[in-house]
């Protein structure tokens, strides 16, 4: 075997490949999970307990994630996405519909498609800066929904009033999922608040995207008062593997003293210079609300475009989708290995053409779908984007990144669609459910 993962790594690492994507240890230059030994990777004998069903090292670890005092929290090794499936759910047997911000990731729609679930979005207000959807507007009663779910911050690092969005599903007694994957570093000095400040029920960070661990480590913290929550932790061994990584939750004890101890002086320091270095060279930076994210564009170009520019440079980006790139910064701090000398120095070597006329943002391509159905469909057949008017979408169509749906399984495709579709592929972006320029109906 010739190894093809293995040889790309290495060829990254060969490049010094910089990384402004997640995981948020950048190549293992931030934080100190350089301590971890591969030789830790061991499972539960005698004496190492078992995350399933916690009574020694693993709870005691658990009860110093103490990000607020009316949070218990819970190790989660499959990432975000299985806290996210195990309180959807812990929910599928009480009464009611979920409802759902329009931006929600993949994994809720893969959640209440597991439960054959009825789901309601929310309107949305959209940003100016990305062109994102940003703030769930909550437009009517709400008494009749089981669980509330929202994304904060959008994937773009912007945010709302997380709060109020919380008040106004408690005040009829409606329990809130808070998915905040990318705010793993929220409450840090300059950051903005998590939404357990809030009392939100659910709050579920990523610490793997923007703190140094391992990938698919994240925490699922559950508040005290919260409902279901013996029916949450049993799902959690549901939607885990029964095999879980002590090297990942070892990285995770790394990134929550991380967390404890970083100092932000330096990070916003180093922050303002490199904005400084991006400006002269000649792009514009926007600022979301989230200090850790920059969205980088170049006037009259797509964002498919820049992102090139900075990968022959062997500079790695998060996303890029029409309009920008987005950076997710390091947390710079003092004696990291980061090679932010090496970045400057790249990004002033990137050869620029002539700036042109900016492109106008459109309003936003997803579509405005208000009401999620989960269904399936026994037969299924390929068939070319051009001839599918009409017929029956039988798989979600999912830009990635982001990862959120933009149509749903059980759609009539319309023309819209089709040249949404066709736009997709001629960018040559990567979309789940679309290859070849072919997607799957259902067959009769």
């Amino acid at each position: 075997m010739n190894k093809p993962i293995t040889n790309k790594l290495q060829e990254l690492l060969n490049n010094d490949a910089i990384s402004m994507h997640v995981p948020g240890h950048k190549n293992m230059t931030i934080g100190k999970l350089n301590q971890l030994k591969l030789n830790m990777d061991m499972t539960e004998i005698t004496g190492l307990d078992d995350m399933h069903h916690p009574e020694d090292i693993i709870l005691e670890s658990m009860s110093q994630f103490s990000k607020h005092e009316d949070y218990d929290a819970f190790l989660l090794v499959n990432g975000t996405t299985s806290g996210i499936l195990a309180v959807i759910q812990a929910f599928s047997s009480e009464k009611g519909r979920y409802l759902i911000s329009r931006n929600v990731h993949k994994s809720v729609f893969h959640g209440l498609d597991l439960t054959k679930a009825h789901a309601t979005f929310t309107a949305m207000t959209q940003s100016r800066l990305t062109n994102q959807y940003v703030e769930p507007v909550i437009d009517g009663p709400v008494e009749d929904y089981k669980l509330g779910i929202c994304t904060y911050p959008n994937y773009y690092g912007e945010i709302f009033d997380v709060g109020h969005f919380i008040s106004n599903l408690h005040d009829d007694d409606v329990p809130v999922l808070v998915d905040e994957a990318h705010g793993a570093h929220f409450d840090l000095k300059g950051f903005p608040k998590s939404a357990m400040n809030f009392g939100a029920d659910y709050v579920v960070q990523s610490y793997h995207k923007t703190l140094p661990a391992l990938t698919m480590g994240s925490v699922l913290f559950i508040h005290k008062d919260a409902p279901l929550r013996t029916q949450i932790i049993e799902y959690l061994t549901y939607f885990q593997t029964s095999s879980p990584s002590y090297l990942v939750m070892s990285s995770l004890e790394y990134a929550q003293s991380f967390y404890e101890e970083f100092e932000s002086e330096l990070f916003f320091e180093k922050r303002k210079t490199f904005i400084d270095v991006l400006k002269m060279k000649g792009f514009n930076v926007g600022e979301p609300e989230d200090p850790l994210k920059l969205i980088i564009s170049y006037d009259g170009f797509k964002g498919y475009e820049v992102q090139q520019w900075f990968e022959k440079q062997h500079i790695y980006v998060e996303l890029a989708d029409e309009y920008q790139v987005l950076f997710i910064l390091p947390l710079w701090h003092h004696d990291d290995a980061f090679p932010f000398e090496l970045l400057k120095a790249r990004i002033h070597a990137i050869p620029l053409p002539e700036k042109r006329e900016s492109y106008t943002k459109a309003a936003n391509l997803m579509l405005e779908t208000s009401e999620y159905q989960a269904i399936h469909f026994p037969k299924t057949k390929e068939i070319a984007i051009e001839q599918a008017e009409n017929e029956i979408l039988a798989q979600h169509i999912v830009p990635y990144p982001p990862g959120i749906p933009v149509m749903f399984r059980g759609e009539l495709i319309t023309i819209h669609m089709i040249k949404l579709l066709q736009y997709y592929s001629n960018l040559g972006i990567k979309v789940e459910g679309l290859k070849d320029k072919k997607i799957l109906v259902k067959d009769e």
